[in-house]
């Protein structure tokens, strides 16, 4: 194997098990679409659409992060019920992880015309993956690990609530729950770090600054009880229900005591740039582009992101004013 993939490897495995690191992929435009993150987003639209990720991340450094994620969603039943189906696949190094998820969402109308609550649970299974071809281990006491590929497959649940109107949302979620508990039987998990628990607190607000301009400041707050808990602060302006322009910074907050974290960490942060056009009704197009704060930023280009969506049909004119809530929270 490659020397830089190996201490790439090295230093992540290191960091998984001494101060057990976040572990889920990340998405700068996860605002564009929620599926990811919550179940409970399932339908929001009210229509059906699809949207696709792909993240390519510290390009120029071998076996960094690549991953990409699909989502199709639609509503039915009046709109009262949402459906989805996730997809994901990340890669880093010699180790990669399929997640596939189906999602069920039930809203509430609550708190005036525009509000509504909703709950989403999601079932599916992960895959954990290690090709043993991308690596070469010369140290006689290493784990013998002979085969080009080696698989472990688990069951997950994830779960979450949301609420929105017009003006404003938010949500909190939390995805393998179950995975964990699977994993003590499973001999590959010794060399790939087990899927934990994730917690997903986000929120936002739609502001009107002119007929066609409006802002919307968002958060989202990550955090798996165990390494640093990160934040994303974003703010968007949406020109005549066309184009988003955004900017971003990701950062670690400390909130509560960690007995795992090793102390003396410094904080990973980041400045992210963001545009969503819609080229058609239809179809949008979306980029972001993250640049590091610290130290690493000498040893790789940044991080790419790009995304797709499509909608199989825009709303009728009966849906209008619910094309508002839309656009607060994920448009």
């Amino acid at each position: 194997m490659n020397k830089q993939i190996f201490i790439l490897l090295g230093c992540l495995f290191c960091l998984l098990q001494n101060v057990q690191a976040q572990q889920d992929a990340q998405f700068s435009q996860y605002i564009f679409n929620g599926i990811y993150i919550n179940p409970a987003y399932a339908g929001y639209r009210q229509e059906w659409n699809a949207h696709a990720f792909y993240r390519n991340q510290w390009v120029g450094v071998p076996g960094a992060p690549q991953t990409m994620s699909l989502a199709v969603d639609g509503s039915l039943n009046d709109d009262r019920v949402g459906v989805a189906l996730q997809v994901s696949h990340d890669r880093i190094g010699a180790q990669s992880q399929f997640a596939a998820y189906g999602n069920y969402a039930y809203r509430i109308p609550l708190g005036g015309e525009t509000g509504r609550l909703a709950f989403g649970i999601g079932v599916g299974v992960i895959q954990l993956g290690l090709n043993t071809d991308r690596l070469d281990f010369t140290n006689p006491n290493e784990p013998n690990l002979s085969g080009a590929q080696q698989h472990a497959l688990l069951f997950d649940m994830r779960a979450g609530v949301y609420y929105s109107t017009e003006n404003y949302f938010i949500g909190f979620s939390v995805d393998n729950i179950t995975a964990q508990y699977q994993a003590k039987n499973k001999p590959l998990t010794h060399f790939i770090p087990v899927p934990r628990p994730h917690y997903y607190l986000t929120g936002g607000a739609m502001l009107r600054l002119s007929e066609d301009v409006y802002l919307k400041p968002t958060f989202l707050l990550k955090d798996d009880m165990g390494g640093p808990t990160n934040i994303d602060l974003n703010a968007f302006v949406l020109l005549k229900e066309l184009l988003w322009i955004g900017a971003g910074y990701r950062t670690a907050v400390s909130l509560y005591n960690k007995p795992d974290l090793q102390p003396g960490l410094r904080k990973s942060s980041a400045l992210i740039g963001m545009a969503e056009f819609f080229v058609l009704p239809e179809l949008r197009v979306g980029y972001a582009y993250d640049y590091a704060l610290n130290g690493y930023r000498s040893y790789n280009n940044g991080t790419h992101e790009i995304s797709v969506g499509y909608y199989f049909g825009r709303p009728n004119d009966k849906k209008r004013v619910s094309l508002r809530q839309v656009r607060c929270a994920y448009f």
